[in-house]
């Protein structure tokens, strides 16, 4: 019995799954927004774990939502901005929609964070337990988008896990920063 072959990776010529410009820039883009919120909402799960002694569910969630829409809408926001000075005009129709798209997507990091803080909510677990799974996930999120950018360069393989630490380190210097700036 025969081992199934590996697809060739979609960058390589030849292969019917290769990636137009367009398609590399619209996944940079999610990918970006979903770090930014990823970001955020850690620094804030983190500085509500700091602060759990007597804080309900609810509230837990109700904070980390603001801080994902919050920081989506900034983003989209930006987007907007940018455009203006960039084209001297308003997006078209299909690229607000692309936009509100890409910074929207971003919401899904909340998911598993939120459904920890609902079981909690349930008081099946209690809000610390939430917190701490909703940090793992987000680590572990984190992890995954820098893995899927270090994966598609062409470094040697003991360079690709170099730089993955790299970033890792940088990552931890970010939410340094961000728990100094939540207290």
């Amino acid at each position: 019995m025969s081992t199934p072959r590996r697809p060739a990776h979609p960058d390589q010529p030849g292969t019917r799954a290769t990636i137009t410009p367009e398609q590399r820039e619209d996944l940079a883009e999610r990918l970006r927004e979903r770090v930014y919120v990823t970001f955020a909402t850690l620094a804030v799960t983190l500085t509500l774990m700091a602060h759990a002694h007597g804080l309900g569910a609810g509230t837990a969630a109700a904070s980390l939502t603001i801080t994902a829409v919050g920081t989506v809408a900034a983003a989209w926001l930006a987007e907007l901005i940018s455009h203006l000075a960039a084209h001297g005009g308003f997006p078209d129709r299909h690229h607000l929609a692309a936009m509100t798209r890409t910074s929207a997507g971003a919401l899904v990091t909340l998911v598993f964070p939120l459904l920890a803080l609902a079981i909690a909510g349930l008081g099946w677990w209690e809000v610390t337990t939430a917190l701490r799974v909703g940090v793992g996930v987000l680590i572990a999120t984190l992890v995954l988008i820098a893995w899927l950018g270090i994966r598609r360069t062409k470094l040697p393989w003991p360079a690709r896990i170099l730089a993955l630490g790299v970033l890792a380190a940088l990552a931890v210097g970010v939410v340094g920063l961000k728990l100094l700036a939540h207290g």
